[in-house]
């Protein structure tokens, strides 16, 4: 079984986001991802200029919160990807953070329940599929018990959306959980938090997280900085719990190079 890195990256400016997406592809990286939040730039016009840029890594919202747009605008515009990309485009979405109503609120969309989101969300994904072509992978981000299961059951990929100080049973609880629900061979996608000493100022300054508390709390997204230790790591999740993607923040990627070019 291979493994694959996506790397997330936030645009800083249009010259900047260019040169960065080209960069992440002649370095191996699988798939481009960015966020969608209010406070960073809206993520399906910048993966459509990072289509433009690229010729062959894949796009991926990480991840587009389902309540910020109805189902047809959500369709629209992943049609209007693939078009552009030639197909290199996937569909990640999740019902919203915890701290998106406010956001949502703002952009005149309902929040609605936990329910009612996850129901938009399988609504969103079902259109998607009968509407555009060729279909998109569909990577739905989830971390509690009911929201695992509902993706589970419509995924093709699971990314297990959990907190910086996770720990390995968090990770195999969360695996066990999905595949209770399915008896598809689904796969995961895990976020990588920090190497050795590094974590991302998100991590660090809005987090307030630090290398040794969350070694001291057994983090299990914080690899060690030798890089054949963090192989042997990445190794064991993916032949264990079919955890073959990581996604690894932008920050973080000269830290990360040498165990990327293992796996190239």
């Amino acid at each position: 079984m291979s493994m694959r890195f996506g790397i997330v990256i936030v645009p800083r400016s249009g010259p900047e986001w260019v040169r960065d997406t080209r960069a992440a592809e002649h370095q191996g990286y699988h798939t481009i991802l960015l966020p969608d939040t209010l406070h960073t730039p809206s993520p399906l016009p910048c993966l459509a200029a990072a289509a433009a840029a690229t010729t062959a890594i894949r796009l991926r919202p990480n991840v587009l919160a389902a309540p910020f747009r109805n189902v047809a605008g959500t369709v629209r515009e992943v049609a209007a990807l693939q078009l552009l990309s030639s197909g290199r485009f996937e569909l990640g979405i999740g019902v919203g953070r915890p701290d998106a109503a406010a956001e949502t609120e703002k952009l005149g969309r309902p929040w609605g329940t936990a329910a009612e989101r996850r129901t938009l969300l399988i609504e969103t994904v079902a259109a998607v599929r009968a509407s555009v072509e060729p279909p998109p992978p569909v990577v739905i981000a989830a971390s509690g018990p009911k929201m695992l299961a509902a993706a589970a059951t419509v995924a093709d990929r699971i990314m297990l959306a959990a907190g910086p100080e996770a720990t390995e049973q968090n990770l195999a609880d969360m695996v066990r959980i999905a595949r209770d629900h399915t008896d598809r061979d689904i796969r995961f996608t895990r976020q990588l938090v920090g190497i050795g000493d590094q974590l991302p100022y998100w991590t660090a300054n809005r987090f307030g997280h630090t290398p040794a508390g969350l070694r001291a709390a057994g983090a299990v997204g914080l690899l060690p900085s030798d890089p054949a230790d963090a192989i042997e790591i990445l190794e064991f999740h993916r032949d264990k719990y079919a955890i073959d993607e990581l996604l690894v923040p932008a920050e973080l990627s000269p830290a990360f190079a040498p165990i990327l070019d293992h796996f190239r």
